[in-house]
């Protein structure tokens, strides 16, 4: 069955006749994922809110679940597992503050996976205080040349491309001194050095940049709108991290019920009985709400509604890992090798323990926990910030250890 025959709106109608043709002349199981993906690119079905001509329709983002969900029923490849700092973060970011000329060299690469790309942000003093960050940028001619160092960044080994904020105006306000360039991660004056993470493996990064120079035609907005840039990134992780829409009983607490269901009955206690059912009903509840937070979007950029989904993603993967590994018993302690691995794909979990591992990590990457609640307080519930006596005073004169 097609998509054109299954009942739909008249919105959904405008998606309908690009998927059938896309199936049609690109089977994903006879095809390459590049190519397929292309394919999906040129058709404008890659992120369907984006511009005609730039992988999309400029039709509600909602859409893009219908789309998924009937490519991948044919076996189409997920972009998102091979670049997911691209696909989900950076694309986005170059859609709204690219010029015209990034956008067409940027995004159709991007999405086929054939450029892989990394988000250049976090410093070793300056993670949860992102705008305090103290890497700089000086103006040379129609150059910039770029010095500093920036700390977990995930696939760096791997990219081609980095999504980079600096600071150049050190006598503005920390927020308003920023600004956003691509940058060249094949640069000789770009290094890159693994952090291997309590799993063994090493997906993070850190990045070292030496008088490294990026032409102007590469800054994303204009010089100060680095701050603006970064929000936009960083809605779309929080939305990529903790705003995917699985079916019901599916993802991670698909793994929880798998060993509930093999576990021996001596196991299955009231207690721990309990605390499944629980973790089952939060999954559900966390689906739902981004399902409704899924159909409110009217463009693009997702809001403080990111913030929520990510913020409970995270405490969810962690009580859930935690909850298997304690059915598990013994057997969680059976791990395998912490050998030192660069690995091709970040959040792989192949074993619930590497799972219950890697998850730890859930709450720090894409904005702390704590982070998220400041969010949550100040623009979703209005209440009063916290005080903040860096804010109105250059970033120069900011007192620093």
């Amino acid at each position: 069955m097609t998509i054109t025959e299954t009942h739909l709106n008249a919105e959904e109608q405008q998606v309908a006749d690009p998927v059938d043709a896309l199936l049609t002349e690109f089977p994903p199981k006879q095809v390459d994922a590049v190519t397929f993906l292309g394919a999906q690119f040129d058709k404008g079905l890659a992120w369907v809110h984006f511009p005609v001509g730039h992988g999309g329709l400029g039709l509600n983002p909602k859409l893009q679940k219908l789309i998924n969900e009937t490519i991948y029923a044919q076996g189409a490849p997920n972009p998102m597992y091979r670049n997911p700092i691209g696909h989900g973060m950076c694309g986005p970011t170059v859609a709204v503050w690219g010029s015209e000329a990034q956008k067409t060299r940027y995004l159709r690469p991007l999405f086929t996976g054939e450029e892989i790309w990394c988000q250049l942000f976090s410093e070793p003093g300056s993670g949860s205080d992102f705008a305090g960050l103290s890497s700089k940028g000086v103006q040379d001619g129609d150059e910039w040349v770029v010095n500093g160092q920036k700390v977990w960044t995930t696939l760096a080994h791997l990219s081609r491309w980095g999504l980079l904020v600096v600071r150049t105006n050190p006598e503005a306000v920390k927020h308003a001194g920023l600004t956003a360039f691509v940058v060249d991660m094949h640069a000789p004056t770009v290094q890159t050095l693994p952090l291997r993470q309590m799993t063994g493996e090493a997906e993070f990064n850190e990045v070292f940049f030496t008088d490294t120079r990026i032409h102007e035609s590469e800054m994303l907005g204009q010089p100060g709108d680095g701050w603006r840039v970064s929000l936009t990134t960083l809605m779309n992780e929080r939305q990529s991290i903790g705003g995917s829409i699985p079916q019901r009983g599916s993802g991670t607490i698909a793994n929880l019920m798998k060993e509930w269901a093999d576990a021996p009955a001596w196991k299955k206690d009231d207690a721990t009985r309990d605390e499944v059912m629980k973790l089952w009903i939060r999954a559900e509840v966390l689906r739902l709400t981004n399902i409704r937070a899924n159909n409110h979007r009217k463009m693009g950029d997702p809001g403080p509604e990111g913030s929520i989904s990510k913020m409970a993603g995270a405490n969810l993967n962690k009580d859930i890992y935690e909850a298997l590994v304690n059915l598990m018993g013994a057997d969680a302690l059976l791990y395998g090798s912490y050998e030192m691995v660069r690995p091709e794909h970040a959040m792989e979990y192949a074993t619930p323990q590497k799972a219950f591992l890697r998850s730890r990590a859930n709450s720090i990457e894409g904005g702390t926990t704590e982070v998220m609640l400041n969010i949550l307080g100040e623009r979703v519930l209005g209440l009063p910030g916290d005080v903040r006596v860096d804010r109105e005073v250059p970033w120069s004169q900011v007192p620093r250890n």
